[in-house]
């Protein structure tokens, strides 16, 4: 656990040498606080004391922003081969992975606790449904703890970059939109697999104010999915050598 937590914390302070966590910060709350507050159903425009344009709006901008951030985890270790030296110490494939899956979660919790204000602003001028506000951020944190993981399942399949953010990418779609869709078309035993497949159906569900046993073991079955196949990736690249 220990090493874990000083993996995290390391690869957590190199996003903010980088800027990296500075401009994330920046986009997220400047897309999330204009389409919130001043443009579109803004909450104004709802006239709801409800933040749900919110949830929306995050709901997209994270599925680019997550990818952005973890395409680099070990994508970039393996190219500059600094994943071999890394491996050398005493840790695991294991303690590596969840290590990074733990700074990438841990940086996207805080961007999404820096919209904190949004709630109690809210609460201070009308009376706000506070379980599906709560309900909401909930599903925001799963919902990025599965596209993390994907994310970092992605990056160690290659040692480039683009092509870790453009699979992330494309595997999340699935998730994201087609198997919804494919829902919406399809009836009998298919029309339900591709129903329990889609992120969208659970993350709204959560959104609503419900909490749902088999929400959360979805989106923990999806972190947990991407963490074993990350790590057997590296394992595979350690028989290899």
């Amino acid at each position: 656990m220990r090493s874990i937590w000083i993996i995290a914390k390391r690869e957590l302070q190199s996003f903010f040498d980088s800027l990296i966590a500075y401009i994330m910060l920046i986009l997220f709350l400047g897309f999330s606080g204009f389409f919130t507050w001043i443009y579109g159903a803004d909450v104004f425009l709802v006239g709801q004391a409800s933040l749900q344009s919110f949830f929306d709006i995050a709901f997209w901008t994270l599925f680019f922003f997550i990818p952005a951030i973890t395409m680099r985890m070990l994508a970039e270790e393996k190219k500059t081969g600094t994943i071999e030296l890394l491996l050398t110490k005493a840790v695991t494939d294991r303690e590596v992975v969840i290590g990074k899956f733990l700074a990438c979660f841990l940086l996207v919790a805080i961007a999404i606790a820096f919209t904190l204000p949004y709630y109690i602003t809210l609460a201070n001028i009308g009376n706000v449904d506070y379980g599906a506000v709560w309900c909401g951020y909930l599903g925001l944190l799963l919902m990025s703890a599965a596209y993390v993981s994907i994310g970092l399942f992605t990056s160690s399949i290659t040692n480039n970059q683009i092509v870790a953010f453009l699979l992330a990418l494309f595997i999340g779609l699935f998730f994201h939109i087609i198997f919804n869709v494919l829902a919406s078309n399809l009836t009998g035993f298919m029309g339900q697999l591709f129903h329990t497949l889609s992120l969208s159906v659970h993350f709204e569900s959560l959104s609503r104010g419900v909490i749902d046993t088999k929400d959360v073991v979805y989106f923990l079955t999806i972190v947990a999915l991407g963490i074993i196949l990350a790590e057997s990736n590296l394992a595979k690249r350690n028989l290899s050598n």
